[in-house]
């Protein structure tokens, strides 16, 4: 494997009422708890919880066996909120791991204190919420 750059672009954010919007589409997704404002129609990103990748990110967020685990940091008023980035297959692990390595998340597991794939630099655009860019991880 050699050093890779990704470019993703995010689209969202669904709210947990509209996530039947997410496209059924290989990618990866993020998970955010967010305030919704209903006269404005606005999401404000509160925290982001979770990323993910899947064959078809509609159907995994739809039965998602985190689920419980995300509602564990829901805040009074607070609901999900989701984005989508459309990946290949072929290189969706890699990217969902970088993404990983890079922010955290509370309720990722996997890549969080390792990094097993050569020099990946990713370059986000659209609605990237709280996802850095561009940025670069090495295998550690």
């Amino acid at each position: 494997m050699a050093a890779q750059t990704y470019a993703i672009e995010f689209k969202g954010y669904w709210r947990e009422p509209k996530k039947g919007g997410v496209p059924e589409q290989s990618g990866v997704y993020c998970v955010y708890t967010c305030v919704y404002n209903t006269q404005a129609n606005t999401v404000s990103l509160q925290k982001l919880i979770y990323i993910g990748e899947a064959e078809d990110v509609h159907s995994r967020i739809s039965n998602h066996d985190k689920q419980e685990d995300w509602e564990s940091h829901l805040k009074s008023g607070e609901q999900f909120c989701y984005s989508f980035g459309p990946v290949p297959t072929a290189s969706r692990e890699r990217c969902e791991a970088a993404l990983i390595f890079e922010h955290k998340p509370p309720v990722n597991t996997e890549y969080i204190d390792a990094f097993p794939f050569d020099q990946t630099t990713l370059n986000l655009s659209g609605e990237i919420g709280k996802l850095h860019t561009p940025f670069t991880v090495y295998r550690s």
